[in-house]
């Protein structure tokens, strides 16, 4: 892994962690579509990705079915999961400052943001 890869990693993960702190989301909203967009995964090998990222508990069953067909990148998973975890913490600590109005319009933002980006891309 490179120098590259490993920062993308890391600002994913963050960014994954702090948004599932801010808004409870993170795997799908985030991970997937920046595996994708940033490093060039398919699909299907950032969706297993992020399920390996998520394995203790919610993910196993599920990512094993990935690993079986060979779309799990572990490395990529390990560093995502720890900066998930420290991202998490931080985005918690953050938007539990924030007015919850203001939290359900920064949500419905990013949904309908991602939710574009995808629709429009190749």
């Amino acid at each position: 892994m490179n120098t590259y890869t490993f920062f993308m990693l890391l600002l994913i993960g963050l960014s994954a962690g702090m948004l599932g702190g801010i808004a409870g989301v993170g795997g799908g909203i985030i991970v997937i579509p920046a595996l994708i967009y940033l490093l060039g995964q398919s699909q299907f090998e950032a969706q297993g990705t992020s399920l390996a990222m998520m394995i203790p508990p919610i993910g196993i069953l599920a990512a094993y079915n990935y690993y079986q067909k060979g779309y799990i990148n572990w490395q990529y998973a390990l560093v995502l999961a720890v900066f998930f975890f420290i991202g998490g913490w931080i985005g918690s600590k953050l938007i539990l400052q924030v007015p919850q109005e203001i939290v359900k319009k920064m949500f419905a933002i990013i949904l309908l943001f991602v939710a574009v980006k995808m629709l429009i891309s190749k």
